[in-house]
């Protein structure tokens, strides 16, 4: 196996879904921030391996790839010793697929992404009721979702698990979980939070987001 460079920073929840399921696998890879802020993604260098300057991106063997969903599913098909954090199963495939793309979507695009831009990129202090509504329709979709299952994909953790807890982890300091309305969501973000590396890898690039969310806003109107 060549080497794997994973390159992002960690408040990011893709790249941290990234670092989850590598993680999962048991791969050994090297980890490169990249300061979006000092621009370190829009150089000459930068840009011939990703045209996007987006991450995460992923290295390997001196090719790239980028969108941490494609990321996670490459790294499962090439390097996993069966197919259980992404089933070979068509339909429970489709599940998974279907799972990320809610994730991409919803709740990174529409929640995560919709509140980001405007206190970082536009210097704004004050988030729309009708945003912190969005998180929790989200939710309910969720919890719907999850139904009687353990994991989003069924019974067994897949990478719809990573790719959804890194974002939900990110987004309870502003819509917390009340177990009482979503239970199912509940109980299933503390068996993801109880694994094994969890806190190091994702819990605490999450809370690094809350806190940029909370050191920003001021007022929700």
């Amino acid at each position: 196996m060549g080497k794997l460079v994973l390159y992002g920073l960690d408040p990011s929840p893709p790249v941290r879904a990234c670092k989850l399921t590598l993680d999962a696998l048991n791969l050994q890879y090297e980890y490169k921030l990249v300061n979006l802020l000092a621009g370190e993604n829009k150089t000459k260098e930068f840009k011939l391996k990703n045209p996007q300057h987006t991450v995460p991106m992923l290295e390997d063997e001196g090719r790239y790839i980028w969108e941490s969903h494609a990321i996670c599913a490459y790294l499962v098909r090439k390097y996993a010793k069966d197919d259980a954090l992404y089933p070979k199963d068509f339909f429970k495939r489709a599940v998974v697929d279907q799972r990320m793309h809610f994730e991409s979507a919803v709740l990174f695009q529409n929640c995560i992404r919709n509140i980001a831009l405007p206190l970082f990129h536009r210097d704004e202090t004050q988030v729309p009721r009708s945003k912190i509504d969005a998180i929790y329709e989200a939710y309910a979709f969720l919890e719907a979702f999850l139904g009687v299952e353990l994991y989003l994909g069924g019974a067994g953790v897949t990478i719809a698990d990573f790719s959804v807890v890194s974002s939900v982890s990110s987004l309870v300091g502003l819509a917390p979980i009340e177990s009482k309305s979503y239970p199912g969501l509940s109980a299933w973000l503390s068996r993801m939070t109880g694994r094994h590396n969890y806190q190091t890898i994702n819990g605490n690039g999450a809370q690094m987001l809350i806190d940029m969310f909370n050191a920003k806003i001021t007022k929700i109107v």
